[in-house]
């Protein structure tokens, strides 16, 4: 199976930015293979696009969110069940009820397959603008992430990427949830004042 995505990668490398999108879109929905893997290289290779590329992984990653939430909305349960148990699917939707933006925000950011999250934006009724804006943030702040850490170190790059970005995605993910949990505990305070 690896091979399989290897060969998929490379031959998506050959479409260039066309590649990228794609694989950005196809991701946020359905597809397998995250956009990192294109536009690491990519950004290596041509520094000066690399906020360009960025910017085309995360436009196309928020269209990929929005078809995703509509496949969660048409298709809904039926999709997920050969993802997830019908179990989680209901733990799921408990909490995107509750916290669908947060949940949106850190998936975006976060390694976290983000296809997941934007299906069960769809399922749960969460509003498309709400996805949208959550997704541009999160998804925003991760590619242009990766080419802040491009310009900043050329080639070293794609280890310092390979070996400590899921750390440092999973770190943020956990710094976002802490600031909206005192967040809420200052908004439950003030309303018992």
């Amino acid at each position: 199976m690896s091979e399989m995505i290897h060969a998929i990668e490379e031959w998506l490398m050959e479409y260039g930015i066309f590649g990228l999108f794609f694989v950005s879109f196809a991701d946020s929905s359905f597809f397998p293979i995250p956009p990192d893997v294109l536009l690491i290289p990519m950004g290596i290779s041509n520094p000066e696009s690399v906020l360009w590329y960025a910017f085309i992984t995360t436009v196309a990653s928020v269209l990929g969110a929005i078809l995703g939430w509509f496949i969660g909305k048409k298709l809904g349960r039926p999709v997920l069940r050969f993802i997830i148990s019908e179990e989680r699917i209901q733990k799921v939707e408990n909490y995107f009820t509750k916290y669908g933006a947060m949940a949106i925000l850190i998936s975006a950011f976060t390694p976290i397959p983000y296809k997941v999250f934007t299906i069960f934006a769809g399922i749960s009724n969460i509003r498309l603008r709400v996805l949208v804006i959550w997704s541009i943030i999160g998804r925003g702040a991760r590619f242009f992430l990766e080419a802040a850490i491009i310009m900043v170190m050329g080639v070293q790059a794609k280890t310092f990427i390979e070996e400590n970005f899921s750390l440092l995605t999973l770190a943020g993910g956990l710094i976002i949830l802490v600031v909206f949990f005192v967040y809420i505990m200052v908004k439950k305070r003030n309303k018992a004042a």
